[in-house]
C-alpha cells in the first residue's frame, strides 16, 4: 500500500494493490486517520462499512491485474462532511441493485446509498476509469491543531512535534555533539524512532500534552 498525506492534513490517499487484503488494508488506514480526526464511533463505523463495501467493488471491477485502486479519505470541515473515494480504471458507471432475500450478494452500492448522506460517480480527471464517492454527516470533525515553528534546541519534554507527517509526544530530550561540530537535538518520541536534527533546525510544536505523560529532560552526553 502507498500512502500519501497532503501539505494540509486534510486528506490522506493511498494505492492498493487487487488483492483480498486491500479491503482490510483500507478500513485499518481509515480507523488510524478518523481517530486522529476526532470522529466519533458511530460515524467511524459507518465509514468503515462504506469505504469497505466501495474498495470491494472496485477490486472486481474487470481492469488489467497491474491496475491498482485509489483511495482518499477527506475532511470537509466547513460543511462538517466526511468524503470517501474510491478510483479504478474500469468502464461504466455502477447502479444501485435491491437484491432479494435469498441473493447473497449486490448489496455493495445499496448500502452505501442507505449510510451516506450523499453519493456519487464522476469520471476521472485521466479519462480512464471512475470514482465512486459517499459523503457521510461528521459534525465533530475537528481541524488540524494548530502549531508554532521553534527551533530544535527549544523544544521541551512534554510538547507534541510534527514529525514524518504526524504529531508525537515529546518524553525526552538531549543533546549530542556533531562529530564535526556542532550541537545535536535528540527526541525521543511515543512512537517510532528518535528524532536527531541540527539545534537550529525549525521543528513544528503543540503544547497539548496529555497529562499523564511522563517525560524527561537529559543534558548533553559525551
Amino acid at each position: 500500500m502507498t500512502k500519501q498525506t497532503s501539505a494540509s492534513t486534510n486528506e490522506i490517499t493511498c494505492r492498493l494493490p487487487r488483492s483480498r487484503a486491500s479491503a482490510p488494508r483500507a478500513r485499518a488506514m481509515l480507523h488510524a486517520v478518523l481517530s486522529a480526526w476526532g470522529i466519533n464511533q458511530d460515524v467511524l463505523e459507518t465509514a468503515e462499512l462504506v469505504l469497505s463495501e466501495l474498495v470491494t467493488n472496485a477490486l472486481r471491477v474487470r481492469v488489467p491485474s497491474d491496475r491498482q485502486v485509489g483511495v482518499r479519505i477527506a475532511r470537509l470541515l466547513e460543511d462538517g462532511l466526511l468524503r470517501l473515494e474510491v478510483s479504478d480504471a474500469g468502464s461504466g458507471r455502477p447502479e444501485v441493485r435491491a437484491p432479494g432475500d435469498d441473493e447473497t450478494g449486490g448489496r455493495g452500492l445499496f448500502l452505501v446509498e442507505a449510510l451516506s448522506h450523499r453519493w456519487g460517480v464522476d469520471e476521472r480527471a485521466g479519462g480512464i476509469g471512475k470514482t465512486v464517492w459517499a459523503e457521510l454527516k461528521a459534525p465533530d470533525i475537528v481541524a488540524e491543531p494548530v502549531g508554532r515553528e521553534v527551533a530544535a534546541v527549544m523544544v521541551r519534554p512534554g510538547q507534541r512535534v510534527r514529525a514524518w507527517g504526524e504529531w508525537h509526544v515529546v518524553r525526552t530530550v538531549r543533546t549530542e555533539p556533531y562529530p564535526t561540530g556542532g550541537l545535536a537535538i535528540v527526541l525521543e518520541l511515543d512512537e517510532g524512532p528518535a528524532l536527531r536534527v541540527h539545534a537550529a533546525e525549525p521543528l513544528t510544536v503543540r503544547n497539548d500534552v496529555v497529562p499523564s505523560t511522563r517525560v524527561s529532560e537529559e543534558g548533553t552526553t559525551g
